[in-house]
């Protein structure tokens, strides 16, 4: 995933225009509307989150244009999650796992959620974070054919068979400092699914997961190792041999 920062001249051509009147849902996430001005593609929202509050910015756009976002925030432990449409729980993309920063071409048209909340490790001391999203859509949607619902949602990576991709913490053993791994999640509800991590030689190791617990992991003669797992505030920590992998919830929960 490409890095970028979006230029100072394109924001403040673009700056918060979005509807002061923000609703709050049965689930407590605020939702606040974003519309370009006239003639902008982009646009900064500033905003604070204390606890386990958590807000949505909801902007439309089409299949086949371009997103970016980026959240600048003075707490480490808040992110941002990008849903797509139709989509309340499972993220096509989850920030704690891959970053603040977003680039990528929209599956489909509709309404995406930008949801900006905090891990539990800083929701549960009733932390605050103040941050900032940029965003831009760029690009011309692409017609949806002839008998697809345009708000049909299979919750899959472009190009993949993954609910969500990106990069988790993992250290090989042997005296190797820690990095990081390449993932795929496929997710099957409930906390439930399967993380395919790929190892710094491009050997694969699929981790299993139910009710948001590590229960194993594929081995082999050619690839051995003995599973162990444990809970660490918001991570499953997974050693398979002298391997370990830090899975954070919300790879398997998609939240």
């Amino acid at each position: 995933m490409r890095h970028f920062v979006l230029k100072a001249s394109l924001i403040a051509a673009a700056l918060i225009s979005f509807s002061t009147t923000s609703v709050r849902s049965d689930d407590g996430i605020r939702t606040v509307p974003v519309h370009f001005k006239a003639g902008a593609s982009a646009a900064a929202v500033k905003g604070a989150i204390k606890g386990y509050e958590a807000v949505d910015y909801v902007l439309e756009a089409g299949k086949g244009q371009h997103m970016t976002v980026s959240m600048a925030t003075d707490n480490a432990s808040s992110y941002f999650n990008i849903l797509a449409p139709g989509q309340n729980e499972a993220a096509m993309f989850v920030g704690s796992a891959s970053g603040n920063q977003f680039e990528g071409t929209l599956p489909h048209s509709g309404a995406y959620k930008i949801r900006v909340y905090m891990m539990r490790n800083a929701a549960r001391r009733e932390e605050v974070a103040n941050y900032q999203v940029q965003m831009a859509i760029t690009g011309a949607a692409k017609a949806a054919p002839a008998g697809e619902d345009s708000l049909s949602y299979d919750a899959l990576v472009e190009g993949t068979d993954y609910h969500a991709t990106g990069t988790i913490t993992c250290a090989m053993g042997g005296g190797q400092p820690a990095g990081s791994c390449a993932f795929g999640v496929k997710r099957k509800g409930n906390g439930s699914g399967t993380v395919i991590v790929t190892k710094p030689d491009g050997r694969k190791r699929t981790i299993f997961f139910e009710n948001g617990n590590a229960t194993g992991a594929d081995t082999s003669e050619a690839d051995p190792g003995e599973f162990a797992a444990r809970k660490q505030n918001d991570l499953s920590i997974v050693l398979v041999g002298e391997e370990r992998y830090e899975v954070p919830d919300a790879v398997i929960f998609g939240g």
